[in-house]
């Protein structure tokens, strides 16, 4: 790992949170590997050599429960959803290199040789502990066969996680007022032997390594309070028979000669390492060598003391996972790579929960949106990546809403993207068969070069929300540069000047195909199909944004379909029915197999921003109490509105991007604040003299609670 600004000469591998075989898949679970294959989608595009891997995790006691419960062996439990997942995700256009699970025998065998080297390390020791047993059933009870009470903030908490309150992991023997899963009555503590992994050996690593960890904020600040404090280590055996065997024959449980089995903990992140090795298996190391990521040259396997560039000879890793497993990544998995040798992650990048209608999802309850749920609308995937991509940024817990969904397909794909690139190119082939025989302009070739750095920046940045962002805003810039120079005006009377602006047109929509693949991989491939461009997108670089399109193509198609009201209804109807349903029963007992997320509340809402602007800064900002005058549509636009605002001094004409979210003949007399210092801008040939203020996609008006006088400063 370099650390050098992300293109760099190392290989990279991105890998998702491994999907725990158990249950359907959700909108919850799509996030994490939409942005994982967007994230890997992009890197490839700005030159980097990835590989992006994951696997199904087969371990654990839930499918071991779950099981018994259907019948069937655990091994054929978990293979079922495992071989599910594989087919479901493709059809979201998440295009793993490698999809493995923890079962098989490459993860078996990695597993195994990283518990020896922390072994030869003697970073593993044996203890005495207190573990879960059902006197009744006669059954030691390990992980999520037992549930009480978390010792550390009181909440419900599950086996080896506070999952309802403060999130912490909790080791065996921790929970309090124990309660036995499998009979329902009180559990007992007895003591076992179990192994260790000694993370005080790891604590001065691991604080060095926390401050050096790229990605966002949360999976940065939140393993401080671990790292910091004592630390305490790890217990890495459980008394199950499904799972890993821990190594060695000598480890069998003398008192009831049952072998121990390596925690689902354990095993789960070197699937990471394993499935990387597999994909370098199947296409060679000349095309891509997974030691060359992984592994860390030298004699110093199993010290503790190196020097914190010990790895700048490995690859880039870049984990992609939910924020309730940022334990696991940001203070487990790197202890664990450091007793056995390997390279450290690069950037760990944590999203927030999904909800739905404001309450956490609950696949027990019904309260989801499934996987083949959205699948079986019909509407392509891609909108789906953009819809889940776009929305916020990807720490922010979001709300899945059917009604913005729709709004923001319609708006942002149907109405400026797929609006641009169609109208673009129909008026280019019926009057030139193709690409006008002229250079690009100056500045819309200066304004694509703007767009490429941008994408550049917000790649090494880990930002997929402006990665998203960027061939939207090139559209957002293509239509109105076309509606400016109103081309169809100018074929008769100026035509060099319509070949030109055409020209132009023809390049934003290229260089829109190439900046909108990663997030939209099958679209893309059909803008640039239709630009008359040979191969596939997917294979072209960055720079192909500013080549020359072919001289020839053949009349366009749509590229995206609206959304239709009444198929939004019908969907919100069905939603309506099953969030009320599940929250009759939000009183009752949590389901011990649900894998209800603990967000309080989900909403869309951006992060805050890491840079501080001054108090002298903020004095600078003229904000007025104006009231809306007139209104009126901005002909050929579909958000824009010319408002003239009365704001005490005088009236301002303002141009404001609400035309599709609010009734216009019904905003004049609507109290605003408006930024009166606001550079003037011309829009669609429309002079803007200031901005008014809004909250959210919905475009909530800011006002005032009271009835300040007009032209009222802000403060």
């Amino acid at each position: 790992m370099s650390h050098d600004t992300l293109p760099t000469d190392e290989p990279a591998v991105v890998t998702c949170g491994l999907p725990y075989a158990n249950g359907d898949l959700h909108v919850g679970h799509l996030r994490t590997y939409v942005v994982g294959d967007a994230y890997s989608r992009a890197l490839e595009r700005v030159g980097q050599q990835t590989a992006f891997v994951s696997g199904s995790d087969m371990h654990g006691t839930p499918i071991v429960v779950n099981a018994a419960e259907e019948g069937v062996d655990p091994e054929e439990y978990a293979l079922e959803y495992h071989e599910k997942y594989a087919e479901t995700f493709p059809k979201f256009n998440v295009a793993f290199d490698n999809y493995g699970h923890t079962h098989d025998e490459t993860n078996t065998e990695l597993t195994q040789s990283f518990v020896e080297s922390w072994i030869e390390g003697d970073h593993v020791y044996e203890k005495e502990i207190q573990v879960g047993y059902d006197p009744e059933a006669d059954q030691w009870l390990p992980d999520r066969f037992v549930e009480g009470t978390c010792p550390y903030c009181g909440e419900h908490a599950r086996g080896d996680e506070c999952d309802e309150g403060c999130q912490r992991h909790l080791e065996p023997g921790e929970i309090e007022d124990p309660v036995s899963t499998l009979t329902g009555n009180p559990a007992e503590y007895r003591s076992r032997d179990h192994r260790f992994l000694r993370l005080s050996d790891f604590q001065e690593y691991l604080q060095g390594f926390i401050d050096r960890l790229e990605g966002t904020d949360n999976a940065r600040n939140q393993p401080r309070e671990w790292i910091e404090g004592e630390l305490e280590d790890l217990c890495i055996t459980r008394d199950l028979d499904w799972g890993i065997d821990y190594p060695g024959d000598e480890d069998t449980d003398e008192n009831t000669g049952d072998d121990l089995v390596l925690y689902v903990w354990v095993d789960a992140p070197i699937e990471y390492v394993a499935s990387t090795k597999q994909y370098t298996e199947r296409v060679g190391a000349d095309e891509y060598d997974w030691e060359q990521v992984w592994k860390v040259d030298g004699d110093e396997r199993h010290g503790t003391e190196w020097d914190d560039d010990w790895t700048d000879d490995a690859g880039e890793i870049v984990h992609v996972i939910g924020r309730d497993i940022i334990q696991h990544h940001a203070v487990f998995w790197p202890a664990m790579l450091r007793g056995a040798g390997y390279a450290e992650p690069r950037a760990i990048l944590a999203a927030g929960f999904v909800g739905i209608d404001g309450k956490s999802l609950s696949t027990s309850r019904n309260r989801a949106v499934w996987a083949e749920e959205y699948l079986d609308t019909g509407f392509h995937p891609d909108l789906f990546r953009y819809y889940t991509i776009s929305g916020a940024g990807l720490e922010s817990d979001v709300d899945f809403s059917w009604d913005r969904f729709q709004e923001r397909v319609n708006g942002q794909l149907v109405g400026n993207v797929g609006n641009f690139v169609y109208r673009s190119l129909l008026f280019a082939q019926r009057n030139y068969g193709g690409t006008p025989d002229v250079e690009t302009s100056d500045d819309v070739e200066a304004r694509i070069e703007d767009a490429v750095e941008e994408f550049r920046e917000a790649v090494a940045e880990y930002d997929l929300r402006t990665v998203a962002d960027a061939a939207v805003e090139l559209a957002d810039y293509g239509n109105e540069y076309i509606q400016r120079n109103e081309p169809w005006n100018l074929v008769d009377d100026d035509p060099d000047e319509a070949a030109q602006v055409i020209r132009d047109c023809v390049q934003l929509s290229k260089a829109v195909a190439v900046l909108m693949q990663p997030v939209l991989p099958e679209k893309s491939q059909n803008a640039w199909e239709q630009i008359g461009e040979s191969g596939t997108v997917e294979d072209a670089n960055l720079e192909a944004a500013l080549e020359a399109p072919p001289a020839e193509f053949d009349e366009p198609e749509e590229l995206f379909a609206k959304v239709e009201d009444d198929e939004i209804e019908a969907l919100n109807e069905d939603l309506r029915e099953r969030v009320q349903a599940a929250s009759e029963g939000d009183d009752d007992e949590t389901d011990g197999n649900d894998d209800e997320e603990t967000s309080d509340q989900a909403v869309d809402l951006e992060p805050l921003e890491d840079e501080r602007i001054s108090f002298d800064d903020f004095q600078g900002i003229d904000l007025r109490v104006g009231e809306i005058e007139s209104a009126e549509p901005i002909e050929d636009s579909d958000k824009l509105v010319k408002l003239q605002v009365d704001i005490g001094h005088g009236v301002r004409q303002v141009v404001a991007g609400i035309k599709q979210l609010h009734d216009v003949d019904e905003l004049p007399g609507t109290r605003v604040v408006l930024l009166a210092n606001m550079e003037k801008a011309e829009l669609f040939g429309t002079e803007s003299n200031g901005m008014v203020l809004a909250a959210g996609d919905e475009a909530d008006l800011l006002t005032t609670h009271e009835d300040s006088p007009l032209g009222t400063r802000v403060h």
